[in-house]
């Protein structure tokens, strides 16, 4: 079994997590500047990558550019891993390949205080992305725990590239923001994540 395996409903039955999904839990966090290299790209390559239409090219050409230039606004207080191997506890699962992580450390060898997992939504669906990012978010708490790296919260996003939904985790409950948050709200997008990955919220 792996991260990609979870459902939501078994998230919540294999770890007791519980939902709160009637709240806008990312809303009040303010869209910030972005660069216009980053403004120039997405440009450029979101029509490519809508009408291509696979998750690589959605991963290539829209999502780690958004995600390089929260690394450039954040500098040294992050690293970002793509397709990490991130094994916590294999018996329940929680093993295998995260799309991406932000960690909160400027550590880029190994993995140091993952604060973000996010998800590449599968078949443009993201609900279905649901269990996954919990799954993943809920071994990074873990993860964090072993570590002795005290932390309020995890958080997590699921995206099409497009369409980005945004997460939190503290202990036992997982917070699904109400909305989801689109390209043509690209400054609000990069706000939350950076947001999230100064644990502001």
């Amino acid at each position: 079994m792996a991260y990609s395996d979870f459902t939501l409903k078994k998230v919540k039955s294999d770890f007791g997590i519980k939902t709160v999904e009637n709240t806008s839990v990312f809303s009040a966090i303010e869209a910030i500047d972005i660069s216009e290299s980053l403004i120039k790209t997405l440009q450029r390559n979101v029509p490519l990558a809508l009408a291509i239409n696979t998750e690589k090219a959605r991963s290539e050409l829209i999502i780690i550019n958004i995600l390089l230039e929260l690394k450039e606004k954040l500098s040294d207080k992050m690293s970002l891993f793509s397709g990490i191997d991130f094994n916590v506890d294999k018996d329940n699962g929680l093993n295998g390949f995260c799309d991406y992580i932000i960690s909160g450390s400027s550590e880029q060898l190994y993995l140091e205080v993952p604060v973000i997992t996010i998800v590449e939504a599968k078949n443009e669906n993201i609900n279905s992305g649901l269990g996954q990012c919990i799954a993943e978010m809920y071994a990074a708490q873990l993860f964090n725990k072993a570590e002795n790296q005290s932390l309020s919260c995890i958080y997590g996003a699921i995206t099409t590239g497009d369409k980005w939904k945004f997460l939190k985790l503290r202990k036992n409950i997982a917070y699904i923001d109400l909305q989801s948050y689109y390209m043509s709200e690209i400054k609000k997008v990069v706000g939350i994540l950076k947001n999230m990955a100064e644990q502001k919220v």
